[in-house]
């Protein structure tokens, strides 16, 4: 039926697939069954490569996450990464209300970090989905800034003025993909003596 349907509207669907990808864009975003990263940009298969895990977390040590971002950076020499969190995220929720989750907590810890590091708004916001909403665009932030720690980032970043970080939230209550307009080059400016990978050659 999916074959079928997809070569009634391009007989050479599928010849094309074949061909290789291209695409410009690395999305990482989260595992929610709600959130598909190709429907929510109006994106077709070929056109970003795609990461997907709970709560849309970077962890550099995480083998996969950072085979995922070598490839997208080295090999197919995208342009643009964009982390993509989403509203009434189940993970985020749990970091908000902690609780042993057993093989979940390593992973979720994380994200209570991102709660301890702004833990000082957060505790000022008294409306709790208001809370959690904001817990959601600071991971977002938390991540972009992981994200450019990466030694291949730093690298091609260097070499060629790419990738760009992009952060977003998307809403699940109205459908709206929301930019937070992050300036990644003024976040990274506050932690480069820390994190700063520029060759000094």
């Amino acid at each position: 039926m999916w074959v079928s349907d997809k070569l009634s509207i391009d007989p050479e669907y599928f010849s094309k697939l074949s061909m290789g990808q291209h695409p410009e864009l690395l999305y990482i975003g989260c595992s929610d069954s709600r959130v598909t990263a190709e429907d929510l940009m109006g994106m077709k298969p070929g056109e970003v490569f795609i990461h997907r895990n709970v709560a849309n977390i970077v962890i550099p040590t995480d083998s996969n996450m950072n085979a995922v971002v070598q490839f997208a950076v080295e090999k197919l020499k995208i342009k643009y990464i964009i982390i993509c969190g989403h509203y009434e995220c189940g993970g985020v929720k749990a970091a908000l209300n902690p609780s042993d989750m057993g093989q979940l907590n390593s992973w979720l810890q994380t994200l209570r970090d991102v709660y301890r590091l702004h833990s000082d708004e957060l505790d000022q916001i008294k409306e709790e989905q208001k809370r959690f909403d904001r817990l959601v665009e600071l991971n977002v932030l938390e991540q972009c800034l992981n994200i450019i720690k990466i030694d291949h980032v730093q690298r091609a970043w260097y070499k060629t003025g790419f990738p760009q970080v992009y952060g977003w939230v998307f809403n699940v209550r109205n459908g709206e993909l929301i930019d937070l307009k992050l300036d990644m080059e003024k976040e990274f400016e506050k932690i480069r003596k820390i994190y700063d990978l520029k060759p000094t050659t």
